[in-house]
């Protein structure tokens, strides 16, 4: 398990280097845990390859180790109030989505 140090847009420079050192070849044996804006708060679902979906740090991820076909956990965090995407998904949940999302 490891947790990156870099931004999100940078995500695939920490992914890469840990295939590189743990000597793994295939995306299919990378699992990445991530926000999903499109689930509602503490609900996972886990999913095999696919697109990005304009999640950045997918796209680093995919650009960095030439694969799609990882493993993804996505928790969902809900959708934003309309022009809050990035405050909302750096932001710390509060109430029930907090209580939801650590549930998960």
């Amino acid at each position: 398990l490891a947790r990156p140090t870099t931004f999100m847009n940078g995500s695939g420079r920490a992914v890469q280097a840990l295939c590189q050192r743990f000597s793994v070849t295939e995306g299919a044996r990378v699992i990445v845990v991530h926000d999903e804006l499109d689930l509602p708060p503490g609900r996972v679902k886990l999913k095999r390859g696919g697109s990005e979906a304009g999640h950045n740090g997918l796209r680093s991820i995919v650009k960095h180790i030439g694969s799609t076909d990882f493993v993804r956990i996505r928790v969902g965090v809900g959708k934003p109030p309309k022009g809050q995407g990035p405050s909302w998904v750096l932001g710390v949940p509060d109430g029930q989505e907090a209580a939801a999302i650590e549930a998960s």
